[in-house]
């Protein structure tokens, strides 16, 4: 692979050894301009068959962010009450209805998923990579990502997604690190744990 392929090791650095999960931000506000500018940096990262279920809801309104505050664990409460953007990702359980317009070289593609538990896994599956995919791409902002799964999931969707199409996959808190953002980095397996070759 030719150098000029790859990310300078500044950017490396950035988005994965001293880029952190946020526990606590500043006030700085996000703007609808940096989050536009992360979806569109990041909607071109592969799925399959370019599938693209990921939507955000931004809670930017007192009474929404009071709303979810009230489905989060305790121990969550704090953290989004003081972000200056929590967004929820969720998944589109009818992202197959796209299909024609995202994937149109496969007319059959939308056919392919009429069963719905097949459409629900990848749905899920697809969003969750779209949903990591963001994240690096709001690091890559120079903003941090504090996402949280301790939640009432069904109390969620009840509340934000009543039409049950969405489905929450994660709260994610968003903004400048605040006072004490960052908790000891917690171990990670060895390579030789994780990999193996057949």
């Amino acid at each position: 692979m030719e150098d000029h392929l790859m990310l300078a090791d500044e950017a490396r650095r950035l988005l994965f050894l001293e880029a952190r999960t946020a526990n606590t931000f500043a006030a700085d506000p996000v703007s609808d301009e940096q989050v536009r500018a992360v979806y569109d940096l990041v909607k071109y990262a592969p799925t399959s068959m370019n599938q693209q279920p990921m939507r955000l809801l931004l809670l930017r309104s007192q009474d929404s962010r009071k709303r979810l505050i009230g489905h989060l664990a305790k121990g969550n409460k704090q953290k989004s009450e003081e972000a200056p953007l929590v967004a929820l990702l969720a998944a589109d359980m009818n992202f197959h209805e796209r299909l024609p317009e995202v994937f149109p070289h496969v007319p059959a593609a939308q056919s392919l998923y009429a069963d719905v538990a097949v459409r629900e896994q990848s749905a899920k599956f697809n969003a969750a990579l779209q949903l990591g995919y963001f994240i690096i791409g709001v690091r890559a902002a120079g903003l941090c990502a504090g996402p949280i799964v301790g939640y009432d999931e069904q109390a969620i969707n009840r509340d934000f997604f009543p039409d049950g199409d969405r489905r929450v996959l994660a709260v994610l808190n968003i903004g400048l690190p605040g006072i004490a953002p960052w908790f000891p980095r917690l171990p990670r397996l060895p390579y030789e744990d994780v990999v193996s070759t057949v």
